[in-house]
């Protein structure tokens, strides 16, 4: 029956609702993920009289979260993009500041080894100037394993990140597993929304975002369920599952990202985005693992040039140039998951068609196939992998051994640990090759006006290659070679033989000869010494497009790019996270001065209803004095 005494009664215990409420806001207004609360009022059915209907009063509907799914899922998304640009921005700069000092950096130490070479081909008989060239070779060398000490040092503290992120992950899913089952349970208890579990599991969820990106799903129960990577479940319901960092197939060393449940354990490295781990993985994959094989392309190509022009020279003894550096060979490493015995000889073929790539060798029902380790674009190979038909490409030369099985994976790391095992194997300044093994010279009873060239070596492996060698011109178009033959002149043309080349020039005459022979008396020759110093600016890589001196200064550019790429879209994406956080905070955040408007609010409508009891009271007892009569 409808009474002013119950809907006072009704109003005193609804306003005291709204009181709580408020206050329970302002106790909360510094509490992180907070979400401002309302008490939503309606009134109670009302009764049908004679007179028409009268009403019952006021009810507390519900206790509502001020809150947006849609905004926060914006401002979610946004706090893990720039917890990614923010962690892979200093994770970068940290590489970047390893190589861009311009005295220490690798640009000044490949210049300071140039300018070496050039002081022997000033000085080619000087033993200080030798001893320097070997002294800055050996700095050289230094500087480049202390890079790559420094970048496994790096690699190391991405494992230990990895190791982190996992365990901090972990135990948020679990949290809100357990969140998940008292938000259901408390729904199906109250029919009411627990707010403060609500609250709870989504800031759970806020700071899951910092450490990965995740999306969600909201379930019947008002569970959530959360997934990452590729749509991988981390929570469903009450359960959760776990991520790892466990040791990668291939080298133990290095961790890789599982996902773990009671029935199964899958590598997700690949798919995770966002947060802080996705900025390291991002670190990782588009920095560290290139720079390492970077530094090892280079120091492959440096050998190998050097190397090659240095054969190409004598010493002071009179001896053929040795090699001048040793490198790492290429890293095979087989998969712990195969079952088979096959094993990989890996050897580069040439620094020019080597890529910064590792690779994936993986046996099928139709044979091997290769792949890019980083992108999984498949690679083209000639050749069957036998000793006398290896496969070939990308710069590399594999045979096949062993009995394998399908499925079974070798990875193949090119370059690598190209630096580790580098070193200068020339400790002597006498033998150091800066002249050139053949000289060439004209006869001195010559009449005509021709000249010779002092000649460059093709091939020091040529057995004839110090043979003395007698070009005579039989006519003044035609000449023959130790007597034999005749052959066509051109001025300036190639004349190649024993592994040398010469150009005879001018207009020889009949009978005119010319002589190529050893370089006895060649300690002052400084011809190989100028030519070690120019093939650091030939063009050795990517196909003969690149030399060794401009892939320094590409990658050094690059690394500088890519942190001021990441620093910018860092500083970008920070201000997208701010609007998006102040958008929320907007909706959900407490504002003392509308609780202290509500405050006073609800407590003038508190006390109006106390009035209407205070009047129902006294109408009573007039009443009951009246009956007492």
């Amino acid at each position: 029956m409808a009474d002013f005494l119950a809907t006072g009664v009704s109003g005193l215990l609804a306003f005291q609702r709204a009181l709580d409420t408020t206050s329970h806001n302002i106790a909360n207004v510094n509490t992180p993920g907070y979400s401002r609360q309302v008490a939503e009022l309606t009134a109670r059915q009302a009764e049908q009289h004679g007179s028409g209907w009268l009403g019952n009063g006021v009810e507390v509907n519900t206790v509502k979260r001020m809150y947006d799914d849609f905004m926060s899922s914006q401002a979610r998304s946004s706090s893990s993009t720039f917890s990614q640009l923010d962690s892979y921005a200093a994770q970068v700069q940290r590489v970047n500041n390893l190589f861009s000092d311009s005295s220490t950096g690798l640009t000044a130490s490949l210049q300071n080894f140039t300018n070496a070479l050039q002081s022997v081909a000033s000085s080619p008989t000087s033993i200080p100037a030798r001893q320097t060239l070997l002294s800055q070779g050996q700095a050289l060398v230094n500087r480049l394993k202390s890079y790559d000490s420094s970048l496994d040092s790096l690699d190391a503290q991405v494992n230990v990140q990895f190791e982190a992120e996992a365990t901090t992950i972990s135990t948020l899913a679990t949290n809100i597993a357990k969140l998940n089952q008292e938000i259901s349970t408390g729904y199906a208890r109250s029919g009411q929304p627990p707010n403060d579990l609500l609250d709870q599991r989504d800031r759970l969820l806020d700071e899951l975002s910092t450490h990965v990106n995740v999306s969600t799903v909201k379930q019947g129960d008002n569970s959530i369920n959360v997934f990452i990577g590729n749509g991988q479940p981390l929570v469903v319901g009450k359960t959760a599952s776990r991520l790892a960092a466990i040791p990668d197939s291939f080298d133990p060393t290095r961790k890789i990202i599982s996902l773990q449940s009671p029935s199964s354990s899958v590598d997700v490295t690949d798919n995770l985005t966002g947060g802080t781990l996705g900025g390291t993985i991002d670190f990782r994959r588009q920095v560290l693992e290139p720079a390492r094989n970077s530094l090892g392309k280079f120091s492959v190509g440096l050998a190998q040039v050097m190397n090659g022009q240095h054969a190409a020279g004598i010493d002071l003894q009179g001896n053929l140039g040795g090699d001048i550096f040793a490198v790492g060979a290429v890293a095979v490493q087989s998969s712990g998951r195969n079952t088979g015995t096959a094993s990989l000889a890996v050897t580069r073929t040439g620094p020019g068609a080597l890529t910064n790539a590792d690779y994936l060798m993986t046996f099928t029902a139709t044979g091997w196939t290769a792949q890019r380790a980083d992108t999984g674009a498949a690679i083209t190979l000639s050749g069957t992998g036998t000793l006398v038909d290896p496969f070939v490409g990308d710069g590399l030369s594999i045979v096949v051994s062993g009995i394998p099985q399908v499925g079974d994976r070798l990875k193949i790391l090119p370059t690598a640990n190209a630096v580790s095992g580098m070193s200068v194997l020339v400790t002597d300044p006498s033998e150091v090759a800066a002249a050139a093994p053949i000289v060439g010279s004209a006869s001195g009873s010559n009449t005509g006006n021709g000249v010779i060239t002092p000649g460059e070596v093709l091939d020091a492996s040529n057995a004839q290659l110090r043979s003395s060698v007698t070009i005579r011109f039989l006519t003044a178009s035609t000449y023959s070679v130790n007597g034999a033959g005749s052959f066509v002149y051109s001025g300036g043309g190639n004349i190649d033989i024993n592994g040398w080349r010469v150009q005879v020039s001018g207009a020889p005459a009949v009978g005119d000869t010319f002589i190529v022979a050893d370089n006895t008396a060649g300690a002052g020759d400084n011809r190989n010494a100028m030519r070690m110093t120019s093939v650091l600016s030939q063009p050795v890589f990517s196909n003969g497009t690149t030399s060794l001196n401009a892939a320094v200064g590409q990658f050094t550019s690059d690394i500088g790019v890519k942190t001021n790429q990441a620093q910018v879209g860092r500083d970008a994406q920070k201000v997208v996270r701010d609007e998006n956080a102040a958008a929320l905070e907007s909706l959900s955040g407490v504002n003392l001065d509308e609780e202290a408007a509500n405050l006073v609010r609800y407590q003038q409508a508190y006390q109006a209803m106390a009035q209407i009891i205070g009047v129902a009271d006294k109408m009573f007892q007039t009443l009951l004095a009246v009956t007492r009569g």
